[in-house]
């Protein structure tokens, strides 16, 4: 019962944090801001939007195709138009509860190839942890490609802090070092004291469960293409801010750099809010005043792509939902037959 309250208060603090920050943008702007918004999406090349829409298909694509990898070391071999509608169900689901979708995707796909549920919540896992990999990597090469921009945005931040101050930054920055150190220091101390407690187990199972999940990877039987379809993933998450920057004027000048920047920034709050609400328009539109865009401008962009993969989950996900039970209609009728001969 506790466990269903967490559950439905999570769900509620996280939508209602993402629908306040809606408000707060859409109704925080002056009439300026809002005449620059609206223009944004008047001058919009909306034919660019066509080749978005292939790539974050593909992308999703791609992304079932790697966790139908993932079932090979324990014997699945789905069939990847189940996998793909399964995944594009999870995902709808996502937008709505956060990680109720690995769930249901999971059991759709065992209730259509006959599999164990449990065992592909492990490979979910798995990828999980890789994604997080994945996306620390991406965070540093995002980072070290433009050390002069994020550089100079972190000094500038770090001056702001530090105005009206007497006590010099590097004094302030050795503080906060030290308390993350004595931080540390003493959880390490609690969880050698209580290693039977149950959060400290949670904790412990978790660290444990990512490095289990590096071990699996590394004894997959396609290594090689596992990694592939993960350059690939992130490559069409890359090109479709790139290629939505083409589509609005404010933003045409941008280029693959700040199209990484918006990437690190926005996958973040993907994971703040449910499918990214209020928190996706609002990551981007600062990440993009960085690079001197206009709030109103970087705000309008944020929405478009937002609105943009949030359409296409919300389609796909429906049609997936009622494409699943006739693409297998056939395997039921061939399985319904052969146990009728039997008999």
């Amino acid at each position: 019962m506790k466990a269903k309250i967490l559950s439905y208060l999570q769900v509620i603090i996280f939508l209602g944090g993402g629908l306040a920050l809606v408000w707060w943008q859409l109704h925080g702007m002056t009439d300026e801001q809002t005449h620059q918004f609206k223009n944004a999406f008047a001058d919009a090349n909306y034919l660019l939007v066509i080749p978005v829409v292939i790539m974050n298909l593909l992308s999703h694509l791609s992304r079932s195709m790697r966790w139908k990898l993932l079932m090979e070391p324990l014997g699945y071999t789905p069939s990847t138009k189940n996998v793909f509608t399964a995944t594009m169900v999870g995902y709808l689901a996502n937008a709505a509860v956060p990680r109720l979708g690995e769930i249901i995707k999971c059991t759709l796909l065992a209730k259509y190839e006959k599999l164990h549920a449990d065992n592909l919540i492990g490979t979910i896992l798995i990828e999980r942890t890789f994604d997080l990999l994945t996306y620390i990597i991406f965070i540093a090469f995002t980072v070290l490609i433009q050390l002069d921009v994020v550089g100079g945005y972190v000094m500038h931040q770090l001056s702001s802090i530090g105005a009206g101050s007497s006590t010099p930054i590097w004094v302030k920055l050795l503080i906060v070092a030290s308390v993350i150190f004595i931080t540390v220091f003493i959880i390490k101390k609690i969880f050698a004291a209580y290693p039977s407690n149950k959060f400290i187990t949670k904790v412990k199972t978790f660290f444990s469960g990512i490095g289990k999940g590096f071990a699996a990877i590394k004894n997959l039987k396609d290594r090689r293409a596992f990694i592939l379809h993960t350059i690939f993933i992130w490559t069409m998450y890359l090109l479709q801010i790139y290629l939505g920057f083409k589509a609005m004027e404010g933003t045409a000048h941008l280029g693959i750099k700040a199209a990484c920047a918006v990437l690190s920034l926005s996958t973040l709050a993907m994971i703040i809010t449910p499918g990214g609400i209020g928190s996706f328009p609002f990551f981007v539109m600062e990440t993009l005043s960085i690079y001197g865009i206009l709030k109103a401008q970087g705000n309008a962009f944020g929405w478009l792509i937002w609105g943009v993969s949030t359409a296409i989950v919300i389609v796909a996900g429906l049609v997936s939902i009622i494409v699943l039970p006739y693409i297998n209609k056939k395997s039921h009728e061939i399985d319904t037959t052969h146990t009728g001969e039997n008999l």
